[in-house]
């Protein structure tokens, strides 16, 4: 499988392609039995079971295997299973593309008689969410329609279609009373007519005083096997939301060849349009090729539903859906693959749905735009980086609108006295909630909801605003605007200056709006600040003191979200005795972290080039944290981590979830590469002391870079010609 088979594990399930459908059940019963019985995810909609596979002899009698070996790859999850001491089956799981799940056998009888059996590809879905009427059958396979009730209480009918390539011997549909939902064959009422039967009948039978209960599903498939031959099984599910629009037109799942080779050649496929990255550090290595995957399982078409563009979703489970506080770190990430529509279609994704007012939505979904949220994001920022990386004058022009719109609306309603600092009025829509930061402003904000009860003026959602202001200013369409948004950003870096540093603390704090004091809280987003020019070399001075210091920010796995003397921090995870699944008291983000490293880069660059060890060992920890057992083989990527031990929340059950940038901090900090649009790009690698870092195709403005650094030196090729040499510690700029 190429270079993506360097993410082969034996302790992985997800199974996905990046067209909105993901079998990746968070907390899995039956991963390890034949089929997809546990939910998958079609966007934010549950769906499930889908299926399960049962060998059943000519009595009707089947075992429920547990598989003895798992192996996975992003493409293929293979597992091998034995019914009895003369049947071995292997099964390859895989996700061929067009919502497609397939469950492809190989059965291999090693005994010294001949055997007969059908196998049985089924499904038990809810009776009340399935249209009766819907479920059909023909020579090519079974349909039915089912109802997803998403967590809005939103309803969407799904055509499950399913098939078994080379056709099926008997199918039936039946109606039951619940039973015990599990992949049983003996509990199903296939099982009951079995020994009469020898298989499935042909037949419906639908009908029932009431919708309650199970609809079960079935198509068999005879198989003898010899002494010492092996049959092959094919069997698939197509997921298909109806009533919206779809990025293709099959109606029909199609059964070709090995679904399994066929997903492997989409993900070198994939693979291929992506800059390749390596160095002396074994974590970095495996994590590059490890976010790469993340990204394209949770990734969305254009053309689906509400998604216009390709965009890529948060996470697996209920997060499988574009998330506005997770769209700048999906936008900086992806702006390296070679084709730029992935990287605007993570903006577009909201600025298609801004609403009347400016505002943007913080999900948006498959099907509706209902409750959406609002969360605050570095939008100025994110535009910016994919322009830099991606120059292009029209899609900047059709944004520019937009991004003024949504600034407008954020400076007249969330500052409405003309401070020059943003309003945070409830504790979710910053994506942090738990925290002293909200309790200094009011005790009970741990109570609240998305009820916008509170008023904060908080450093994270002033610093957005700023760098927002700034960009707009920056691309300007006339000298009106340019004077606008100059005005709005300096009135902003005064404030951030001003009122919101605390000299004798020597932090920025956030503000409370109703005494006009600084909160004197510390908390992780206190030093986003250093992500700017907001900062001079009295704020630099004092960074260090409390970053740095062990007793505070820089613990074993730096940097926790609140420092440790806060009075409230807890790294357990405990909010006021409480195991909670989202705090932000003393658990250490990724999503904060991938802000951190920057500033830390910037400050490094910029004022105290002394601290790029403390970089170094910020980078490398963060890196290191996110893999299980300090395994550079089993990378992962949880939403939060121990401070001290660096442990993952696996209590949350939601791994691979893309709420931070990884790749891009290696590009630009350790590959030095720092992409300037249609100016060039300068090339300004940090010391990380590796025998050698090697970037080979990054694309910047349709050119194609390739770095090396080795003993102290870079070197930079554009389209293949070299462009020039350097010494660490001195930036060289390229200029197209």
């Amino acid at each position: 499988m190429g270079t993506l088979a360097l993410l082969g594990r034996g302790d992985k399930w997800y199974v996905g392609t990046g067209d909105g459908l993901v079998w990746a059940p968070p907390f899995p019963v039956w991963h390890d039995t034949p089929g997809f019985w546990d939910d998958a995810h079609l966007a934010q909609h549950a769906v499930g079971p889908l299926f399960t596979v049962s060998f059943v002899g000519a009595d009707g009698a089947s075992a429920v295997p547990r598989a003895r070996r798992m192996a996975w790859t992003p493409a293929v999850l293979e597992l091998e299973y034995r019914l009895d001491p003369a049947l071995v089956l292997v099964e390859r799981r895989s996700a061929p593309g067009g919502r497609v799940l397939a469950s492809e056998w190989t059965v291999r009888n090693t005994g010294r008689r001949a055997l007969a059996l059908h196998a049985v590809v089924w499904t038990a879905l809810d009776g009340e969410r399935v249209d009766a009427g819907s479920v059909s059958a023909d020579a090519a396979g079974a349909r039915l329609e089912y109802v997803a009730i998403d967590r809005k209480g939103e309803r969407r009918p799904m055509s499950l279609e399913y098939a078994i390539a080379g056709g099926h011997d008997g199918w039936a549909a039946y109606r039951s009373e619940a039973s015990g939902r599990i992949p049983d064959f003996h509990l199903t009422p296939f099982y009951d007519r079995w020994p009469a039967a020898g298989g499935l009948r042909n037949e419906a039978r639908l009908a029932g005083l009431d919708a309650r209960g199970l609809v079960y599903l079935g198509l068999a498939r005879r198989l003898r096997l010899r002494p010492g031959a092996t049959a092959r099984l094919v069997a698939i599910v197509r997921v298909t939301p109806l009533g919206i629009p779809a990025p293709d037109g099959a109606t029909r799942p199609a059964v070709v060849g090995a679904p399994s080779r066929q997903a492997v050649r989409s993900w070198d496929a994939y693979a291929g349009r992506l800059p390749t990255f390596r160095c002396s550090n074994p974590f970095f290595n495996r994590y590059w090729w490890y976010r790469w995957y993340g990204l394209r399982l949770n990734a969305v078409p254009g053309g689906l539903g509400q998604f216009r563009h390709p965009s890529v979703c948060e996470g697996i489970g209920y997060f499988h859906q574009p998330i506005s506080y997770s769209a700048m770190c999906h936008a900086r990430e992806v702006r390296w693959a070679h084709d730029p529509a992935w990287a605007r279609g993570v903006i577009d994704t909201f600025f298609d749905h801004q609403r009347e007012d400016g505002s943007l939505p913080g999900r948006v979904y498959l099907d509706h735009l209902r409750e959406t949220d609002f969360y605050h994001a570095d939008w100025g920022r994110a535009v910016a980086d994919v322009l830099a990386v991606h120059p292009d004058d029209r899609w900047l022009r059709r944004l520019y609108p937009k991004l003024a719109r949504y600034a407008e609306w954020l400076a007249t309603t969330r500052d409405r006295e003309g401070s020059g600092m943003i309003d945070v009025v409830d504790q979710y829509e910053t994506g942090q909630e738990y925290m002293s930061r909200y309790q200094a402003v009011d005790p009970d904000a741990d109570r609240y909801g998305w009820e916008n009860r509170i008023r904060l003026k908080g450093v994270d959602v002033t610093v957005y605003a700023y760098r927002l202001y700034r960009f707009l200013e920056t691309h300007a369409p006339d000298p009106a605007a340019l004077e606008r948004w100059r005005t709005r950003a300096e009135r902003t870096r005064d404030a951030i200056r001003g009122r919101m540093w605390n000299p004798d603390q020597g932090m920025f704090n956030d503000v409370n709006p109703a005494t006009g004091e600084r909160t004197g809280v510390k908390a992780a987003v206190c030093f986003y600040p250093f992500l700017t020019d907001l900062v001079t070399e009295e704020h630099v001075g004092e960074l260090g003191r409390h970053l740095f210091d062990a007793g505070q920010f820089w613990t074993p796995y730096p940097v926790p979200s609140s420092s440790a003397d806060d009075p409230l921090f807890n790294p357990d995870a405990e909010w006021k005795g409480k195991r909670h699944v989202c705090p932000w008291n003393g658990r250490v983000w990724p999503m904060t972290n991938s802000h951190l490293v920057d500033a830390l880069a910037r400050v490094v660059r910029h004022h105290r080039s002394e601290w790029a060890l403390h970089l170094v060992e910020l980078l490398e920890s963060f890196v290191r944290m996110m893999t299980f057992d300090q395994d550079p083989a089993r990378p992962n990527c949880f939403e939060h981590y121990h401070p001290i031990t660096g442990r993952p929340s696996r209590y949350r059950g939601i791994d691979d979830y893309q709420h931070s940038w990884v790749n891009d901090l290696m590009i630009r900090h350790v590959a030095g590469l720092l992409p300037a649009g249609e100016r060039g790009v300068i090339v300004d690698p940090l010391p990380f002391g590796y025998e050698l870092v090697e970037l080979k195709g990054a694309v910047v403005a349709g050119r194609r870079i390739d770095v090396r650094v080795s003993g102290g030196r870079f070197r930079v090729r554009v389209d293949g010609r070299e462009a020039g040499r350097g010494r660490l510690g001195e930036p060289l700029e390229v200029v197209w």
